[in-house]
Formats: C-alpha cells, sequence, structure tokens
C-alpha cells in the first residue's frame, strides 16, 4: 500500500498548474455539489458551510479492477464525478488493471495530458502524434514513468507473464475519454458506412460486421 501512497504524492507533484487544462479556481476550494440541475462549464460549488472532509476523500483504489472482459483490462477513475473536491483543481486519477495480454486500446483524452506510472509488470505503451502521424513507443518496467500528451491517441499493452497495474494522473478534473473504435464503429446513430468504407478503404461489408459486433456488445 506504500508504494501506491508514495506514486499518488509523486503523480500530484508532478501535475502542476503550468500543465493543467482546466481555469484556475478563484478561492481555496469548489467542491462539486451533484445535487444542482443548473449546468454550467464545470460543475457548481457547494455552499462552503456545508463542506466536510469526506468531500475531499476517495477510498478503494488499493481494490483490483475486474479484467474478465473482451479487452483484459479495467479503469477506475478518480474524478471529480466521484472525488467532488476535485472540482477547479485541474488533476484527476485513474487505476488501470491489466490481465497478461490485457489491452487499454487506442483512445484520446481531449482535455488533458496523461502522466502514467507502472507499479506492477511490464508494458508496451505509445501514442501517435498529429498528421503526419508518427508513433512513439516504449516498453516501460516497474516504477517507469511515460507521459501521453494532451489530445494524442495513447494506448497500453500488457506484454509481460503477471497482471500489471498502472497509475496515471491526468491534468484535467474531467478529462473525458474517446475510445477510438468504439466512436467510429460504435456510435449512436451509426456513422454512414459507405463513408467509413471510404476512409479505412475495406469493403463495406467489413464496416458493417465491426458495427454490429460494437453494437451487440454494447447493447
Amino acid at each position: 500500500m506504500a508504494s501506491y501512497a508514495f506514486a499518488f504524492v509523486v503523480l500530484v507533484l508532478a501535475s502542476t498548474k503550468a500543465f493543467a487544462s482546466d481555469p484556475s479556481p478563484l478561492q481555496d476550494f469548489c467542491v462539486a455539489d451533484n445535487t444542482t440541475k443548473v449546468f454550467v462549464n464545470g460543475v457548481v460549488c457547494k455552499n462552503p458551510a456545508h463542506v466536510k472532509a469526506d468531500d475531499f476523500f476517495f477510498s478503494g483504489l488499493d481494490k483490483p479492477g475486474d479484467t474478465k472482459n473482451a479487452l483484459g483490462s479495467k479503469v477506475t477513475p478518480v474524478n471529480v464525478n466521484n472525488l467532488f473536491g476535485l472540482n477547479t483543481l485541474g488533476i484527476s486519477l485513474v487505476r488501470v488493471d491489466f490481465a497478461r495480454r490485457g489491452l487499454n486500446p487506442p483512445h484520446t483524452h481531449p482535455r488533458a495530458t496523461e502522466v502514467l506510472t507502472l507499479l506492477q509488470g511490464k508494458l508496451y505503451v505509445g501514442f501517435v502524434t498529429s498528421n503526419p502521424p508518427k508513433l512513439f513507443t516504449k516498453i516501460l518496467n516497474k516504477g517507469d514513468v511515460f507521459v501521453f500528451p494532451e489530445g494524442l491517441i495513447h494506448f497500453q499493452l500488457n506484454i509481460g507473464h503477471e497482471n500489471a497495474v498502472a497509475i496515471a494522473a491526468l491534468s484535467s478534473q474531467n478529462p473525458g475519454v474517446v475510445t477510438v473504435a468504439n466512436a467510429v464503429f460504435g456510435s449512436k446513430p451509426v456513422i454512414n458506412d459507405d463513408l467509413l468504407a471510404k476512409a479505412f478503404q475495406v469493403d463495406k461489408k467489413v464496416v458493417d460486421y465491426l458495427q454490429s459486433q460494437f453494437w451487440t456488445d454494447n447493447n
């Protein structure tokens, strides 16, 4: 447990305001009020008089995520949606568990840079730049750190002989995630198959098959 706490402190210190994509706070804190129906760019603040220590507390990140799924991975987020004290602070956290050969598939965080620390196992990680696309990859071992720039497609694959565990800090209270395959083939409503067939230069039947698989898995 000490290693998790150490990793958390290092990641928090590494994610300074210089890298945060969210606006800076205008007061000491702005604990998110999850009961309001008001929509703003962010989350409305709770009355400071009603704020408690538990608003800044989250428990359970020591528990492994369930990797019994098609990808063999599980992301456990700690963001403004479940740790209300993160509101306006420009940072969040995830734990990522990998079974053997588990994959965190190509995805982006539209509002955040990610700094990942590997706590256990061996990962093949990488990201792709904007056009013209260039791939940067690295093999990580326990204790290694890798940064994924904001908005770029990136991935992690367990290439070791045991389960892997990573902790990542993100420079937004709500970084968002766009999984590439889900977005392209699993959107609702679906993207026109003729369009995708031309974009990927494949037969339309391939697109129809992929779309049917994503709709079956997500419905």
